[in-house]
């Protein structure tokens, strides 16, 4: 498991590929979200554990980088790590990357 900030994710993802999970809720999603990002919420991780071997790199997204942590820590213990935390969340992205973004 790796933890970026939003400014070090964001230059990450210029010349990476992983695959983008939002573990937040539907209504959360529907405000704001990373481009490319995919809804997966984290009351549903634990029987979509097959679809965390179809990539070779996932980032966990939620509002402020908790519940991703939560999330990756469940996977790590599954065997699962090849991941990254946004630590601040969507809430990180939009204060410091894309400030067009909505915020809640």
């Amino acid at each position: 498991m790796q933890r970026y900030h939003a400014i070090q994710l964001a230059e990450y993802l210029k010349t990476h590929q992983p695959r983008l999970i939002d573990v937040r809720e539907p209504w959360e999603f529907k405000i704001c979200r990373l481009d490319n990002s995919e809804l997966l919420p984290m009351n549903q991780v634990p029987t979509s554990l097959k679809l965390f071997h179809e990539s070779p790199e996932y980032v966990i997204i939620c509002h402020h980088g908790i519940r991703s942590l939560q999330v990756i820590n469940f996977l790590t213990h599954h065997g699962i790590n090849n991941t990254i935390n946004l630590d601040g969340g969507v809430d990180a992205w939009a204060r410091d990357v894309d400030v067009t973004m909505d915020i809640y």
